[in-house]
């Protein structure tokens, strides 16, 4: 029976390996182990591609978004509007720099932050919010930027999965201020942990560059009380290596993503909807089922490996209990933790392999 993983890592980038360990050595060799010249050069690159003035690479995609609100002095007393339908990270960031998360439902097309609902959510302490392009697809960035805008609040993209995605032909990060996570499963993923804030506001650079290195420019000089949080240069090297095939990888994701949409949506199965204004770059496939543990078990029984992205939303997560927020309040991000399921997606897959992906849930569903 054909396996299909929902990611192969190892044969994701197999194309690039020489190039890989080439520049793992070239570190090896420099001399040059914290920040450095391969920091700097990856951070460039990474600018450039993204289209922002100013990038920080920092110790992963958490400090990332953490590093974003403290550049802008978020902290006790104020409140940040984040998605109830993410990955816990995004809520981690607001309550590590002592402000408060306030969830709001998602858009039922997208499982994207709905406008709307950010809009009735602002209150006289609200400071930010933080729209997740979830999946890799983008969230309408113009809609929420026009609120922002209107009661002076600071945007902080969490563009985790959405390396290289487009809004309305514009990628994600060339304006305002973004988070990004290198985490290996990711689109533009490093050996290990990695994160980067993209900005087009220079002040915000600044002080991030500050925070992420104890709060000093100068060493033994602190300035402010600031993380230790910089990516390392062996990862940014291997960053800039994977990046020069980043939109190769995309176009492939992209291929698998028509293949399975055609397939599925002829057959009535719910599919992602995809705005006339996005280009998602499908960091995940996400069908929904109404009965997905079994749907799920025959799946992997017919080789076809899955993952839930998320099971638990945060709002349910022992970590959270202290915000009192019971099952049912947030309703919609609780009906797609269950019934949410990612099928697999990797630049590597085979089309044999993607044919058999369609054919098991097809049969299965």
């Amino acid at each position: 029976m054909l396996k299909v993983p929902f990611l192969n890592l190892l044969a994701a980038h197999a194309e690039q390996q020489d190039q890989i360990e080439k520049a793992l050595l070239r570190v090896a060799r420099a001399g040059s182990y914290v920040l450095g010249p391969e920091l700097e050069a990856f951070e460039e690159a990474f600018a450039a591609y993204v289209g922002s003035p100013h990038c920080a690479g920092v110790a992963n995609g958490l400090d990332a978004l953490r590093l974003g609100l403290m550049s802008k002095g978020i902290g006790p007393g104020d409140e940040v509007i984040v998605p109830s339908n993410t990955y816990i990270a995004t809520w981690l960031a607001v309550s590590q720099c002592g402000a408060t998360p306030v969830p709001v439902e998602p858009l039922v097309s997208t499982y994207n932050i709905d406008p709307e609902a950010v809009r009735t959510a602002i209150t006289n302490r609200t400071k930010a919010i933080i729209p997740v392009h979830l999946y890799g697809q983008p969230a309408d960035m113009d809609t929420l930027n026009a609120i922002a805008q209107e009661h002076d609040l600071f945007v902080l993209e969490d563009a985790a999965q959405a390396h290289g995605a487009r809004y309305k032909s514009r990628r994600i990060g060339s304006s305002g201020t973004a988070a990004w996570s290198f985490y290996p499963s990711k689109n533009l993923g490093a050996l290990g942990d990695g994160g980067a804030l993209t900005t087009d506001d220079s002040e915000i650079a600044d002080r991030t560059l500050l925070l992420r290195n104890y709060g000093s420019i100068v060493k033994y000089e602190n300035d402010v009380q600031g993380l230790n949080s910089r990516l390392d240069p062996i990862q940014a090297a291997v960053l800039q290596v994977k990046l020069t095939a980043l939109d190769t990888m995309i176009s492939r994701r992209q291929h698998i993503a028509k293949r399975y949409s055609d397939a599925f949506s002829a057959a009535g199965l719910c599919i992602p909807f995809v705005p006339s204004w996005a280009d998602p770059v499908w960091h995940l496939y996400v069908l929904r089922h109404h009965d997905r543990a079994s749907f799920q078990k025959r799946l992997a029984d017919s080789g076809v490996g899955t993952v839930i992205h998320y099971p638990i939303p945060p709002h349910l997560q022992k970590a959270y209990a202290d915000l009192g927020l019971l099952r049912g309040s947030f309703p919609l991000a609780e009906q797609f933790a269950g019934e949410v399921i990612s099928l697999p997606m990797c630049p590597a897959q085979t089309d044999e392999q993607t044919h058999h992906v369609i054919e098991s849930v097809l049969r299965v569903a």
